[in-house]
């Protein structure tokens, strides 16, 4: 347990500490990392995806809902056309900076220490979300990403697996990917009316298509305590773009977390 969570009155004054760490980190370190935009997008599209903006959320507030959509535009506008050249990391934070509310935010569902809150900039792990499963698709190598703590809400029009999600802490729990290739990649993101949008581009196409697979996904009761957990593993396979031929797979994740809800009514619990 680190000392943060043991005594909660001081976590401000730890998270200070590591956003300066953080800080200082992105002038002295050797990354080089993406900003640039074009004017044009990439011809060729890698790898898209979208998630609906409003969704039933256990009893959170829909109002935080709505307000997150007015947080992922402020930060779709920081992010879209950027691209990642070879040798660059991509990093959330850098590129959206704090989110305040002199910049606009907003209010929004924020999921920290174990329990669900609201925060100005909340609702942005969406956008985390999304760029993690689009980055999953591509060469792209992700550096930094942190997992959800727990798993708050039942599942509710859920389309990618449990576990693929990514949390975000201004500046320090971030998202980050590095691009090891030879060639140029663009992000492009956007929002609906009823989605948050985006796209992977680059100039020419990838020489391998990815295919991330859920297995073992299972629901878990303690017997000690009666606390519920979900656990699932996640792999990605590897084919050749041309061919289809396969070329192995990976494991990417071996999930574990807290419920805090019930289990499905249908599912299958097992006892530990």
């Amino acid at each position: 347990m680190s000392i943060a969570k043991r005594y909660p009155r001081i976590a401000p004054v730890c998270a200070l500490g590591l956003q300066a760490k953080r800080r200082l980190a992105w002038h002295l370190n050797s990354k080089k990392y993406a900003g640039r935009r074009t004017a044009f997008q990439l011809p060729v599209v890698i790898f898209r995806h979208q998630s609906v903006l409003i969704r039933k959320l256990g009893n959170a507030d829909l109002r935080l809902q709505r307000n997150k959509v007015t947080n992922l535009k402020l930060a779709a506008r920081r992010i879209n056309s950027v691209t990642i050249r070879p040798g660059e990391t991509f990093s959330l934070w850098k590129l959206v900076g704090r989110p305040t509310a002199r910049k606009g935010y907003v209010e929004g569902l924020l999921l920290a220490n174990g329990e669900v809150t609201s925060g100005i900039g909340g609702g942005l792990c969406q956008m985390a979300n999304l760029l993690h499963w689009m980055f999953l698709h591509t060469p792209l190598t992700v550096t930094e990403k942190f997992h959800h703590g727990f798993d708050a809400f039942p599942d509710s029009g859920r389309t990618v697996p449990f576990g693929t999600g990514a949390t975000l802490f201004y500046n320090y729990v971030d998202l980050q990917c590095h691009n090891p290739t030879d060639q140029t990649f663009q992000i492009t993101v956007w929002v609906t009316d009823e989605h948050l949008k985006g796209e992977i581009r680059s100039d020419r196409d990838i020489p391998e298509r990815y295919h991330i697979i859920e297995r073992d996904h299972r629901f878990l009761r303690r017997a000690a305590d009666g606390k519920h957990f979900r656990a699932n593993r996640i792999f990605r396979e590897r084919r050749e773009t041309s061919t289809g031929r396969p070329l192995g797979e990976e494991l990417l994740m071996d999930n574990f977390c807290e419920m805090k809800y019930e289990p499905p009514a249908e599912a299958v619990v097992e006892t530990i």
